[in-house]
């Protein structure tokens, strides 16, 4: 008994030198692995640093549609370098070439109906006439000699009065006759009334609206480079839907690449301390020793919220900024991607 009264401190002690020994022995050295790259320095010596993202000269250009519709062709890929006018991608146009076909027709027919009015009379429908004329004349004229042979036998008590009365009555219905042909026959020299002819001018004139409305709709259903750019991203293919009401993703993104333009976020506490002249430069993430040297183009007039973050453990979140964008030939930094975020410093005045 009274052995385990020194057994058990013992015990104790021992444990405690063990344990002393296991964390003396993992006190070893460890040395830090090196950084994949290393960190931008800024390469004057008082400078205002800011994160810049590449884009094009022109600015990313999303493409988008008039009109909704199924994709028929695309004729380009991402990296193409395309022409003003080129076309990108069409759409479904067979119901619009339908209804083109339709409205063309009842063009053709407005001016058909236009240039018969401007012809009219036709020669062969005056001849008519005028023998109409011809023959109503020689019925009055029989007519005419019939009552004065019956007033010439009344006379002598060989005729009624009835029936010269009746005489009378033909003879009046033959002028009638010779005055409608007369009419009809100075109605055709006379030609086309001119509010006729108006009106189908008018008509002439909505058709070909209407034809060049269903032209445009067609043309509409071609999208075409608006300008001489890169394309950047295609996000259509041949079978989709393109609808113009959801324009996020763009179908298509161009931009000039030939310049290349760097959009610089700095801080408003550092805003005041920019000049236009002063020098700026611009470094790749990953590679400080890839840089160019950029051109002032403009300050953007409008201070926003900031949006892309670093990761700087100094970074506030809640900071407004204000945009700087300078640019640099392609050529100066080949590397250089457009979407690319890279470090950018301008030199800073005391």
């Amino acid at each position: 008994m009274n052995a385990w009264k020194y057994i058990v401190p013992g015990l104790a002690l021992a444990g405690v030198a063990l344990g002393v020994v296991t964390v003396m022995g993992d006190q070893t050295k460890v040395t830090p692995a090196p950084p994949i790259a290393a960190p931008p320095t800024a390469p004057y010596a008082l400078s205002v640093a800011g994160a810049g993202l590449i884009e094009p000269s022109t600015e990313p250009i999303a493409i988008g549609t008039h009109a909704a519709g199924v994709v028929a062709k695309v004729l380009v890929k991402a990296g193409d370098e395309v022409k003003a006018g080129d076309v990108l991608f069409t759409l479904d146009d067979r119901a619009v070439r339908a209804e083109l076909a339709s409205r063309q027709a009842a063009l053709d027919r407005a001016r058909a109906e236009l240039d018969r009015l401007r012809q009219w009379p036709r020669p062969e429908e005056v001849r008519v006439a005028r023998a109409s004329v011809d023959e109503a004349r020689v019925a009055l004229q029989r007519e005419k000699e019939k009552l004065d042979r019956l007033e010439t036998a009344a006379r002598g008590g060989a005729a009624s009065l009835d029936e010269i009365q009746i005489r009378r009555f033909d003879t009046q219905a033959a002028e009638k006759r010779l005055a409608a042909a007369q009419a009809s026959l100075d109605l055709l020299d006379a030609g086309a009334w001119r509010p006729e002819i108006a009106i189908a001018e008018a008509q002439v004139e909505m058709a070909a609206r209407a034809a060049e409305a269903a032209r445009v709709d067609l043309d509409r259903l071609t999208i075409t480079a608006p300008r001489d750019a890169t394309v950047l991203r295609v996000s259509v293919r041949v079978g989709e839907f393109a609808d113009p009401a959801r324009p996020d993703p763009p179908l298509m993104v161009l931009g000039d690449t030939k310049t290349l333009h760097i959009r610089a976020d700095i801080d408003e506490n550092d805003a005041w301390r920019i000049r236009s002249d002063a020098p700026a430069t611009a470094m790749l993430r990953g590679n400080r020793d890839m840089k160019v040297d950029l051109a002032f183009v403009r300050i953007e007039p409008m201070v926003q919220p900031k949006k892309s973050l670093t990761g700087d453990t100094a970074e506030r979140i809640d900071t407004r900024v204000m945009q700087v964008v300078y640019a640099f030939p392609r050529t100066a930094l080949p590397a250089a991607m457009v979407g690319q975020q890279v470090d950018v410093y301008v030199e800073a005045g005391k």
